[in-house]
């Protein structure tokens, strides 16, 4: 297995796309059997997928759309709100596929036809792969788990992160080797002859306030302890994140230091929290959110800071590359863009810390509205304000 990433900062899309090509050293290595493709809104979501497929064919090609741009071990690439990169795979003895479909009316129904359809691709139907790399848009992502895991079982990691703008507008897009999709789902199937590990994990810490949620319709949260969502957080939060007053109120950025959590399983004793950011307080007094929460949840107030999210990027990467017990030939690292946007003028501090982690290895890093990975000993889930890192070993 060889893996090399590229970024580009060319505004014109065959001269960006060229860029990577070429700093991917194309012509001489061939082409690969996997690029992962991600890239700020800045740059026309359409014609980067004409020029990609263009210069790399209809091979595992896996597009999504990234807060800004991206980062890698040569550099945090977001000034321009276009950044571009690429991490490409070459590994004959492995498999790989990229499938891609609308989410339309039913996400489920997607996900497994766009699963389905990467399995094809692999030449692997009816296969186990031994990762997943996904892109969704925004909204339906516990769907979408449920559509994957219908196809290849609970067993097979799952990670990769929702699709991304640069503003929460919601332009951010999706694209697999034959179509660019606004509001869809791109699923890769990887079965690589290296071994693999991914941690998944938080900058937060609950602060000790918590209640159980009395009334919910699916992303909007009406009520904890039968009380006001809204005004029940704004409690939690000291007053630090606002309530609406006439009108709904984005509530976004006051928040992300602030998400909700939920404990999903005790990992030697010490809960791991899977997090929801809050979006919207609105006038009713109920509170929109990034992630599903269920009637009867028990919801924790998590709190970070800057100093948590700089730093824990690294210690992620660090225990992913210690989970491989060896050399890694690369990674690919998911940073939510919430927490990006909150230490913007930091992110050289996280890229150095990731760089520290894992050594000379190429690493790709995506900045995503929802963040979709593996608690220690669990199965996949979609959560907010998270973290990950997944490596590819050096041998199998």
């Amino acid at each position: 297995m060889l893996i090399a990433t590229a970024q580009s900062r060319a505004s014109d899309l065959v001269s960006a796309v060229n860029d990577l090509a070429g700093s991917l050293a194309i012509v001489a290595r061939g082409m690969p059997d996997f690029v992962a493709l991600h890239f700020g809104v800045g740059t026309a979501p359409a014609g980067l997928h004409a020029a990609a497929v263009a210069r790399f064919g209809t091979v595992a090609l896996h597009g999504g759309s990234s807060c800004l741009g991206i980062m890698t071990q040569d550099g945090v690439n977001i000034a321009s709100g276009a950044g571009l990169g690429a991490l490409a795979i070459w590994d004959a003895a492995g498999s790989y596929g990229t499938g891609s479909c609308d989410l339309g009316t039913d996400a489920g129904d997607a996900a497994q036809r766009a699963t389905q359809a990467a399995l094809a691709s692999a030449g692997r139907q009816g296969e186990i792969p031994d990762l997943i790399w996904l892109t969704v848009a925004p909204g339906r992502e516990e769907q979408v788990l449920d559509g994957i895991r219908a196809v290849i079982g609970n067993e097979t990691p799952i990670v990769g992160g929702s699709s991304a703008d640069n503003d929460v507008s919601g332009n951010w897009a999706q694209f697999g080797p034959i179509q660019c999709h606004s509001d869809g789902v791109v699923v890769s199937v990887l079965f690589p002859s290296t071994r693999i590990a991914s941690a998944y994990q938080s900058g937060y810490a609950p602060t000790g306030d918590s209640g159980v949620v009395t009334r919910v319709d699916g992303r909007r949260l009406f009520e904890i302890d039968g009380e006001p969502a809204a005004s029940v957080y704004h409690g939690w939060t000291g007053n630090a994140v606002p309530v609406a007053g006439k009108a709904p109120l984005s509530i976004l950025a006051a928040a992300t230091l602030w998400p909700l959590g939920r404990v999903e399983r005790q990992i030697a004793g010490v809960p791991f929290h899977l997090l929801a950011h809050p979006a919207v307080a609105n006038p009713d007094g109920s509170l929109d959110l990034f992630a599903d929460v269920a009637l009867g949840d028990r919801l924790w107030q998590m709190q970070g800071s800057a100093d948590s999210l700089v730093a824990r990027a690294g210690r992620v990467a660090r225990q992913a590359r210690d989970d491989a017990a060896g050399g890694i030939a690369g990674a690919l690292v998911v940073y939510c863009g919430g927490c990006m946007l909150a230490v913007r003028d930091r992110m050289d501090e996280v890229q150095q810390g990731i760089n520290t982690a894992l050594g000379d290895a190429p690493w790709l890093g995506v900045f995503t509205f929802g963040e979709q990975g593996i608690p220690a000993g669990g199965v996949a889930k979609h959560g907010n304000l998270m973290i990950s890192c997944t490596v590819f070993g050096l041998g199998s």
